[in-house]
């Protein structure tokens, strides 16, 4: 039901309660912050805390008015964590604006997809950063979230959509953040470490539906996702490059620094074209990974009923 909701409707343009919590840890930031690892983690520790404990208490009470207030808690909340039609509605509208060559609202428009600099872009470049932002984000934005709500339900999801949103915050290597930020960083690699691989495995399995290799998306994600600086994104975008026959990597301009990243696939330099696949690609993933998170679901002993 959180999958179906997530794709007529997306993500809300106001009150979103991603939003929201955004607001609320940017507030506490500012009373709390401190340049160092300790200050940083109590910080994380706080406000994940804050949302597990309010997920808890949703799902309590959703079980003690029957199965079907419970129900509507779980979709809600993974209607709530999932940004899968978000990221495919930018995605595409990012494909349509390069192909109009239409550069300077392409460049408005990135920031939407990925915290890179892209004033200092062409079209090759925002072709593969919208790319690469897209693949990683199948992970995050798609699989993590059915993850979460599969095994643990409304407060597991939850914190899982905290941890990413707090990652995106306070997580990268920016001078502020490099300490601050690291227990935020680290939490949400965790949190993400089976979701990245699983979106490896549905990459390969749904690269068919795009014209696309399961055998060259198994190979560069072998040989090329250990070398990227992130343990879960490289698995994604290495996947993603694999399948669609496309090499991505190399220079990454950030607001902060400039990161050479290695090179994942062996192909040619993704075109518009390959981003408008990717798109495709990454919503096939999303569909099978909503079908496995509800078989993992009934089999995880979670009761379907006050009564089970």
């Amino acid at each position: 039901m959180g999958v179906l909701a997530d794709r007529p409707f997306g993500d809300p343009s106001r009150g979103h309660p991603v939003a929201l919590f955004g607001s609320g840890a940017a507030a506490l930031e500012r009373r709390v912050y401190a340049d160092s690892r300790s200050a940083g983690a109590l910080h994380t520790a706080a406000l994940l805390g804050l949302v597990a404990l309010a997920g808890a208490a949703v799902e309590r009470s959703g079980r003690r008015a029957g199965v079907v207030a419970e129900t509507v808690c779980v979709a809600a909340a993974t209607f709530t964590a999932l940004g899968g039609t978000s990221l495919a509605r930018t995605g595409t509208r990012m494909a349509d604006l390069l192909a109009a060559d239409d550069l300077d609202a392409a460049r408005q428009l990135l920031p939407s997809l990925c915290g890179r600099d892209p004033s200092v872009l062409d079209a090759a470049g925002l072709t593969r950063a919208a790319l690469e932002s897209v693949a990683e984000n199948t992970s995050d934005a798609q699989v993590g979230p059915l993850v979460w709500a599969a095994l643990g339900g409304v407060p597991a999801v939850l914190v899982y959509r905290a941890a990413n949103t707090l990652d995106a915050m306070i997580g990268n290597k920016s001078p502020r953040y490099l300490r601050f930020g690291w227990a935020a960083a680290r939490f949400d690699d965790l949190l993400n470490l089976a979701a990245a691989r699983l979106t490896g495995l549905f990459v390969v399995a749904c690269a068919p539906v795009v014209g696309g290799s399961p055998t060259g998306a198994l190979r560069a994600w072998r040989r090329d996702a250990s070398r990227h600086p992130s343990p879960n994104a490289g698995v994604a975008e290495a996947a993603f490059a694999g399948a669609l026959g496309i090499r991505l990597g190399g220079p990454t301009q950030y607001a902060h620094e400039l990161e050479i990243r290695p090179t994942l696939g062996d192909g040619r330099t993704p075109a518009v074209a390959d981003l408008e696949r990717a798109v495709r690609l990454s919503r096939a993933v999303q569909v099978v990974a909503a079908a496995a998170a509800v078989s993992v679901a009934s089999r995880t002993g979670r009761r379907a009923c006050p009564q089970g």
